[in-house]
């Protein structure tokens, strides 16, 4: 296994709101991953996407020592998800700064059974091969809703002026469960756990390429991000990355 992770302010922002956290076990050959990229005025998106990724890995925490099969490990992200949901729906409510805050959510698991994929908003999750990368979270998004429907095309979607709107996030409403995808990573496979920030500036052919010719995971996450700073990086950017 190899797990790294990089996360930057952009060349816009004048603060980072994504957050990711990583629970590696090497002796149970258990990987957890959370990105969280919050939204809010003034700090509230940082406290949303801190609470968040602390409150989904608290309880993940809990459960990977005594792991089950695929659907268990699903439940309990559910729960996880479910929970950190609630921490900033309620916190939202507890202080008028922090009126209207929320965050999205992608989370992954690695097992020896497996692997699940938990998210909420338009964080992804891609699955890399040596020959393919396949996007396995679908967007929480108004662009993406306007794609399924066959209004845009996935290249007008870029540069609509209501990509960065989501449809559901994480603190929005109090009960909120994530969508949920099984994978069966092969050795050598990678998941690519990313803000927006990084999707916004970089095509999916050129993160194949990276994942593909990067060398470590380290030095792929961090070309990444290179990358899309270099582009102007109009929102903070965050790359993780899992090679099983």
């Amino acid at each position: 296994m190899e797990l790294w992770g990089v996360t930057n302010c952009g060349k816009v922002r004048k603060q980072n709101q994504d957050v990711f956290k990583i629970l590696f076990d090497e002796e149970k050959d258990v990987a957890v991953i959370v990105v969280c990229d919050g939204m809010g005025g003034a700090n509230a998106g940082s406290v949303a996407s801190s609470v968040a990724a602390d409150v989904f890995m608290h309880h993940m925490g809990r459960y990977i020592e005594n792991l089950g099969p695929q659907g268990d490990i699903a439940s309990k992200m559910s729960e996880a998800v479910a929970a950190a949901n609630r921490v900033v729906y309620d916190k939202s409510a507890s202080k008028e700064e922090y009126a209207g805050m929320g965050t999205t959510l992608a989370a992954a698991i690695s097992t020896v059974d497996g692997e699940v994929i938990a998210n909420i908003g338009d964080s992804r999750v891609y699955h890399v091969t040596t020959s393919s990368i396949t996007q396995i979270t679908k967007d929480h998004s108004v662009v993406e809703e306007m794609i399924t429907r066959g209004d845009l095309t996935r290249l007008e979607a870029r540069r609509h002026p209501k990509k960065n709107l989501i449809t559901r996030a994480i603190g929005a409403i109090r009960e909120e469960l994530p969508d949920l995808f099984f994978l069966n990573m092969s050795s050598g496979d990678q998941i690519l756990l990313c803000s927006d920030g990084l999707t916004n500036v970089v095509f999916d052919s050129e993160i194949l390429f990276e994942l593909q010719c990067g060398g470590s995971v380290r030095e792929s996450c961090e070309k990444l991000i290179e990358m899309a700073l270099t582009r102007g990086a109009p929102d903070n950017v965050t790359a993780v990355i899992f090679k099983k």
